[in-house]
C-alpha cells in the first residue's frame, strides 16, 4: 500500500475537492509544513505532494522510500530535480490548468491600472465626488487599450493566450526575444525594442538562473513610454527595490504584481511600501486560483499519481521548469 503525504494542502482552497486515488493507499494531509518537519512527515512515504515546500537534496537523501514527488503546481523549482534524476525519484507537475485564469487576472490588472480604477475608488470613498461640483472629475489618467503596445515576456501557453486577448482589445502584442539573444525567428521582437516601445509590459516567464533579476534599473531606464508593468509569473524576475525606484522616478506609470520574491512578503518588502498607491495593485499570488482552475489542478494532480502507480507516468519533468 502506498503512503501519500500532502505537505501543504492549504495551498489549494478548502472548497476544492481532492479525490482519493483509485489504488490502495494511505493519504495524510497537512495544511502547512515547516522545513524542520518535512523529513519526519515524509518518513515511509512513497509519494510526496508539495506545492511550495522545499525538497532539497539534503532532505531527499533522508527519504529512501520516496519514488514520486507530485508537485501541485507548474513550477518545480521547490524540488532538487538534479538529485531526483540521479536517484530514481520521479517528479511530475501540473500543466495547462491556468490558461484562462492567469491571462484573465493579467487583464484585470491591466484594465484597472490603465483606467485608474483604484485611484478613483479611493477618491470616491474619500468624498472627492461630492466635492467635484459636477457629475464627474478627472483626478487620474484614463487610457484605452486599443492601439496600445503590449510587450509580452514569455511566449508559452499563457503568453500566447494573453496575446489573443490583447488582439481582441485592439492592442498590438509583441513577444520579447530572450534577453541577450537574437535570431530567434519571426515571432520575436528584439528585447530592447520591446522595452523601449511598449505601453504595457507583462511577464509570463519561468524563474531560472538566467531569468532571475532580468528586469532592473538598466531595463527600466530603457522604457521610454513609461509603461505599466504587470507580473503574474514569479517575483524574482524583477529586482523589487529597482521597481520602486523606477516608479518613484517616473520611469514606469504603474505596477500590477501578483507575486513577490519572498512570499508572503515582510512588512518592509519594497512592494509593500508602495502597495497603497493608486497606481499600484498587489494581489497575493492568486492569479492562478479561480475555482475552475484549482479543480482542474486537483484532478490532474491525482491523475499524475494514479498514472505513475499504474506504470504510465504523466507530466514528468526532467530537470526543467
Amino acid at each position: 500500500m502506498h503512503k501519500i503525504v500532502f505537505l501543504d494542502r492549504a495551498t489549494i482552497a478548502p472548497q476544492i475537492r481532492l479525490r482519493r486515488p483509485s489504488f490502495a493507499h494511505e493519504l495524510i494531509e497537512h495544511d502547512r509544513t515547516a522545513p524542520d518537519q518535512v523529513v519526519e512527515r515524509l518518513a515511509g512515504a512513497s509519494v510526496a505532494i508539495v506545492n511550495k515546500v522545499k525538497l532539497t537534496a539534503d532532505i531527499l537523501a533522508r527519504l529512501p522510500d520516496l519514488t514520486l514527488v507530485a508537485v501541485a503546481a507548474t513550477g518545480t523549482d521547490c524540488v532538487d530535480k538534479d538529485y531526483c534524476g540521479r536517484n530514481g525519484i520521479a517528479v511530475s507537475n501540473i500543466r495547462g490548468y491556468a490558461v484562462s485564469t492567469v491571462p484573465e487576472h493579467t487583464f484585470a490588472l491591466i484594465l484597472a491600472l490603465r483606467r485608474s480604477i483604484v485611484g478613483f475608488r479611493q477618491d470616491v470613498l474619500a468624498g472627492e465626488w461630492e466635492k467635484a461640483g459636477q457629475f464627474c472629475f478627472f483626478n487620474h489618467p484614463i487610457r484605452d487599450l486599443r492601439g496600445a503596445r503590449l510587450g509580452i515576456i514569455g511566449e508559452g501557453v499563457l503568453g500566447q493566450r494573453v496575446a489573443e486577448i490583447a488582439r481582441a482589445f485592439g492592442m498590438i502584442p509583441l513577444f520579447a526575444a530572450h534577453k541577450g539573444k537574437s535570431g530567434l525567428g519571426p515571432l520575436y521582437t528584439p528585447w530592447n525594442e520591446v522595452l523601449e516601445t511598449s505601453d504595457v509590459l507583462t511577464l509570463h516567464s519561468p524563474l531560472t538562473p538566467e531569468t532571475r533579476g532580468m528586469i532592473g534599473l538598466p531595463e527600466f531606464r530603457r522604457m521610454a513610454r513609461r509603461p505599466l508593468i504587470v507580473n503574474t509569473a514569479r517575483g524574482g524576475l524583477v529586482v523589487e527595490a529597482d521597481l520602486v525606484t523606477a516608479l518613484d522616478e517616473g520611469l514606469i506609470s504603474g505596477v500590477g504584481f501578483d507575486v513577490t520574491e519572498v512570499e508572503p512578503p515582510a512588512a518592509d518588502n519594497p512592494l509593500m511600501q508602495i502597495a497603497g498607491r493608486p497606481n499600484v495593485i498587489l494581489t497575493p499570488h492568486v492569479a492562478w486560483a479561480s475555482d475552475e482552475a484549482q479543480q482542474t489542478l486537483a484532478d490532474q494532480l491525482i491523475d499524475n499519481i494514479e498514472n505513475f502507480v499504474a506504470g504510465r507516468p504523466s507530466n514528468l519533468v526532467h530537470g526543467a521548469y
